[in-house]
């Protein structure tokens, strides 16, 4: 339990590979420049400290060496030429202090001592109390007179730009490492793009092969399954065409044979089986070419007109199909699937529902909806993904007056794919079913 509790208190990285590509690589280059800043800092307090040091030795030895030989009246007027940034020098004890020296004071008097040498007796101070370290040389002269050397220790400071520089370097880190991601991620997106946008039964657009070698293969390949697919497809309308035409011949015999027979309750049963088959081949072709609905040319159609013939031709057989709300649109679509896809609609809704009724609309985004509706039934809400699964049939449809070849919904669909479009069913509130295609 602790393990999974740690676990679970990670921070969990973006969902999107853009991101997360984008976070790893500017860790590890931000990790990487603030370590080497790191590095070059500590060179550098390292190299001021050393110059430091080897300054404060060479003129603490000068400037002892000639207070020493100057008469004691003089050396007052030479305290100011002697005084440095950090440092300067008094005559007298000074200040009381304390022995106890951290570890720079420590180094500091050492250099000092040495500047001192054996002749000038030395004692380093620290005086406590102040916001910065301040300690106090007192040294003692050739005559006994004590002079104090007053320091203030500090490295040379940070430069005012460098926090510019530090800053612009970041920025320069998040641009690289964003255009890097960019171009590591952009051959991924055309690829996922082009997987999502995938029809072999249409002439799309192929896949750019250029740029790096990695790239170029994955495009090469996924172009390869694209013809291989678009064969595969191919092939199965070529072998169900020529199963539908070599069937098309025994099953007209044999209709022939049984119309010639006498008059029997079995003559009819054999009359509606070979019916039954003859509808199930030709439905079988049909759903294998409904994946090539673009062959078609798309053509501009006023879609009211469009609706309202194929309304009146089911409205001339008896059907009970009305057209309750219509807008006025101009579509461009391809015509004739359109209307195998309505007509499988509205025969699926009168055959369940006993009458249709078609609904045009406008959506937002310039997307129009045809919706047909009927009062029959409804699916059950877990069957409603399966009925549009080619040769799926309720267990209530099953029967051979109202059940059909379970391909009418799968056809519709395939078409409303070819034509750009959307199928979607839903249960009505008051009952029944709502199918709506949209095109956009």
């Amino acid at each position: 339990m602790k393990g999974g509790a740690r676990l679970r208190a990670l921070p969990r990285l973006p969902r999107t590979l853009r991101w997360r590509l984008f976070l790893i690589l500017f860790a590890g280059l931000a990790a990487a420049h603030a370590l080497s800043f790191a590095v070059l800092f500590y060179e550098r307090t390292t190299s001021a400290r050393a110059a430091m040091l080897t300054s404060l030795e060479y003129d603490v030895a000068t400037s002892i060496a000639l207070l020493d030989r100057l008469p004691a009246d003089e050396r007052e007027a030479w305290l100011s030429v002697l005084a440095r940034n950090n440092y300067h020098y008094e005559l007298g004890a000074g200040l009381p202090g304390v022995p106890e020296l951290s570890a720079r004071a420590t180094e500091i008097a050492r250099t000092i001592n040495a500047a001192a040498g054996s002749r000038f007796p030395v004692r380093v101070d620290s005086l406590p109390g102040e916001g910065r370290e301040h300690l106090q040389a007192h040294v003692t002269l050739s005559d006994g007179s004590v002079v104090t050397i007053d320091i203030l220790p500090s490295l040379m400071p940070l430069a005012n730009w460098l926090p510019y520089v530090l800053a612009l370097q970041l920025v320069l880190l998040i641009l690289s490492t964003w255009f890097a991601v960019r171009l590591a991620i952009q051959p991924l997106r055309r690829l996922a793009n082009a997987a999502e946008t995938l029809d072999p039964a249409r002439d799309a657009d192929r896949l750019e092969e250029g740029g790096p070698h990695e790239v170029a293969h994955a495009a090469r390949a996924f172009n390869a399954m694209h013809d291989r697919i678009a064969h595969y497809l191919q092939e199965r309308v070529q072998i169900l065409a020529a199963i539908s035409h070599d069937l098309q011949t025994p099953i007209t015999r044999m209709k022939l044979r049984a119309e010639m027979a006498e008059e029997s309750p079995e003559k009819d049963k054999l009359t509606t089986d070979l019916s039954e088959i003859e509808r199930l081949v030709r439905e079988g072709v049909a759903y294998a070419r409904s994946a090539h609905g673009h062959h078609e040319k798309p053509a501009r159609i006023d879609l009211r007109s469009f609706i309202e013939s194929l309304v009146f031709d089911y409205q001339d057989i008896g059907k009970a199909v009305r057209l309750v709300e219509a807008a006025d649109l101009v579509v461009t679509t391809r015509p004739h699937a359109l209307r195998r896809i309505l007509t499988n609609l509205i025969d699926n809704a009168l055959k369940f529902g006993g009458e249709a009724q078609i609904e045009v609309r406008s959506a937002a985004g310039e997307i129009v909806s045809i919706a047909v509706l009927d009062d029959g039934p409804g699916i059950p809400p877990d069957k409603i993904d399966a009925v549009m699964q080619p040769f799926y049939r309720l267990e209530h449809s099953r029967n051979r007056d109202s059940g059909g070849t379970g391909l009418g919904l799968a056809i519709a669909q395939q078409l409303a794919q070819a034509i750009g479009g959307t199928l979607s069913l839903a249960n009505r509130p008051e009952g029944g079913l709502a199918a709506t295609l949209r095109l956009g």
